[in-house]
């Protein structure tokens, strides 16, 4: 087993323009199985995906559940892991530094942490606490001998607020006060996603999701990480509900397709671990 200094020095590094880390989001200990046995070279929690798990929406998991499940996944596998940590569940930068010092006691690679409130009637942070909670959370991610990997967001694309502008100043403030990968979800027009990436001297993340360019294209833009965010849980749980769908409605069997892709995936993963 590497150490947890070995893992995130090795997940920093893998952060390379032009050459993106797929970095895929695993919601419980089987996906982050299945998907280190495919390959990837590093995993990342998705807060959607473990709500999910739970029978609850993307928001409402407590610091204590995510951290639980944060560790869970560490434990799964060898590989990195970063978790999405929300908007580091406070609002005032010594809570969320203290998020970050919990996050690294977990066994973590990294974590990322949003600049959105939570409220739906003031959803984003003020520009200015916005980059006083990115400072405590990088003094707290880079004070211990852990390399620990925090990843700054940028959430107004999210949340109805397309101003560019003030998602790359909010990016370079990040970038200031310490943030060691930026990311804007929800940025993905192909000029847009260049524009950021010429505006910061940080790794860039950028969220996959349709209307994206592809892998290929991204990496010719300078991308350097590209994760899938919930997508992954949410396609698993779609497959639950075409299957069920299938059953009640055509009485036929046609889900064993795809299931018996994931009996055969599931045995070779599970029984290298035994």
């Amino acid at each position: 087993m590497s150490t947890q200094e070995d893992r995130a020095r090795q997940f920093l590094a893998r952060h390379r323009s032009g050459d993106p880390l797929l970095l895929p989001n695993p919601w419980d200990v089987g996906s982050a199985r299945l998907l280190a046995a495919a390959g990837f070279e590093a995993l990342a929690t998705t807060s959607g995906g473990h709500a999910a798990t739970l029978g609850r929406l993307d928001g409402s998991v407590t610091r204590d559940e995510a951290l639980a499940h944060a560790r869970e996944i560490v434990q799964a596998t060898d590989l990195p892991v970063s978790a999405d940590l929300e908007h580091g569940f406070a609002d005032e930068p010594e809570g969320v530094a203290e998020t970050v010092r919990l996050a690294v006691g977990t066994g973590l690679a990294g974590c990322s942490v949003e600049d959105s409130t939570g409220r739906t009637d003031d959803p984003i942070f003020d520009a200015g606490l916005a980059r006083e909670r990115v400072a405590a959370a990088a003094e707290a991610a880079h004070q211990g001998p852990v390399p620990f990997v925090l990843t700054a967001r940028a959430e107004n694309h999210l949340h109805g607020r397309s101003d560019l502008a003030d998602t790359i100043a909010r990016l370079q403030a990040y970038q200031e006060a310490g943030a060691d990968v930026l990311y804007a979800p929800g940025v993905y027009n192909a000029d847009d996603i260049r524009t950021v990436v010429a505006a910061v001297d940080r790794p860039v993340n950028v969220l996959a999701r349709p209307g994206c360019p592809p892998v290929s294209e991204l990496a010719a833009i300078g991308v350097a990480r590209i994760s899938v965010g919930g997508a992954f849980a949410y396609a698993a749980l779609g497959a639950v509900v075409e299957a069920a769908r299938e059953l009640r409605e055509d009485g036929t069997y046609r889900f064993w397709d795809g299931a018996g892709v994931g009996v055969k995936a599931a045995r070779a993963a599970f029984g290298a671990l035994a």
